[in-house]
């Protein structure tokens, strides 16, 4: 699913158009794939909101960008955002809304990997399901307005939210959701739980595309590939090792988000396709594209985040 991906990536700073005029949020934008895609997005012009939780760290990523590209007429902004505590993102979403009133890409590039067993949300959710899961849900839910504004005198098909998934989504068990042990009652191993998390962005894509396709708000799930970034301070060394071997470099991971986010004219994940790198559209797993699990995996997010709307 993309991790041996030797063609060229279709869409790079080399030859992406003009973005002025345009205003885009990547979450987790501080490091690896969203660090990448920010700069790229910035280089050409666009506004660039940079949402993580370290705002020193934010501006450090922010001053080296600018240094870098001292002649781009594009603006870089950090925007503070915990996914890891819901009761956070409304006031996170609101100073957004309160800058800008249209957002033509949200990418939700943010995500743990493999924390320590045990290791939960300030509402007590298992780590990935909250961070990688209702987190983002929320937040994209929040933002929904500015999105639908954007649609409403943009090209077709040209605002979306691109969900990051993972290759790991082929480790998820069948059925990907278990809703009797959303809580993990029973537990699972690390992996195991960090491939549903993952399967789970997929099933909220499908949806969430169902559901804003009246408004023109495109709704794209892609798997970036493997590279060793910020995602895997938490995995054990021996994991960690591991991953070096099959590793790409970041900016691949960053040019599957570029594509997935401005290429023309891509299929529909609706349609049962996602993205893998450098960009290309093929079939994904079959089973999360199964609408009435969407639908019902949709309803359980909204009925965890009804308090914090």
């Amino acid at each position: 699913m993309g991790l041996f991906s030797s063609s060229e990536p279709p869409l790079t700073e080399a030859n992406l158009s003009d973005q002025s005029g345009k205003t885009f949020l990547v979450t987790g934008a501080t490091s690896g794939y969203g660090m990448h895609l920010a700069t790229i997005l910035y280089q050409h012009g666009g506004k660039v909101y940079l949402a993580a939780r370290n705002a020193s760290r934010a501006q450090s990523v922010i001053d080296d960008i600018m240094a870098r590209y001292p002649e781009s007429k594009g603006q870089i902004v950090y925007l503070h955002l915990d996914l890891g505590d819901l009761s956070t993102i409304k006031k996170s979403t609101e100073e957004f809304l309160a800058k800008e009133s249209k957002l033509h890409v949200l990418w939700n590039n943010a995500g743990v990997m493999i924390p320590p067993q045990g290791s939960t949300t300030a509402q007590g959710y298992e780590l990935q399901l909250g961070t990688n899961v209702l987190g983002p849900f929320l937040f994209t839910k929040l933002l929904y307005p500015a999105l639908a504004r954007a649609a409403a005198d943009s090209p077709p098909d040209s605002v979306r939210v691109v969900w990051l998934s993972s290759s790991a989504v082929r480790m998820a068990p069948n059925p990907a959701i278990d809703f009797s042990n959303m809580d993990y009652h029973k537990d699972e191993g690390a992996w195991t739980k960090y491939a549903r998390s993952k399967a789970a962005n997929v099933l909220l894509a499908v949806e969430f595309a169902r559901r804003s396709e009246r408004d023109g708000v495109g709704s794209i799930t892609l798997d970036p590939g493997t590279a060793m970034t910020d995602l895997q301070r938490t995995m054990p060394c021996w994991q960690q090792a591991a991953v070096k071997l099959v590793a790409q470099q970041p900016e691949v991971g960053a040019y599957t988000e570029l594509y997935a986010g401005l290429q023309p004219d891509i299929e529909s994940v609706k349609s049962g396709k996602w993205i893998v790198p450098p960009g290309k559209v093929v079939a994904g797993r079959k089973d999360l594209f199964d609408p009435e699990l969407c639908e019902k995996f949709w309803k359980w997010n909204e009925e965890q985040v009804q308090s914090y709307l």
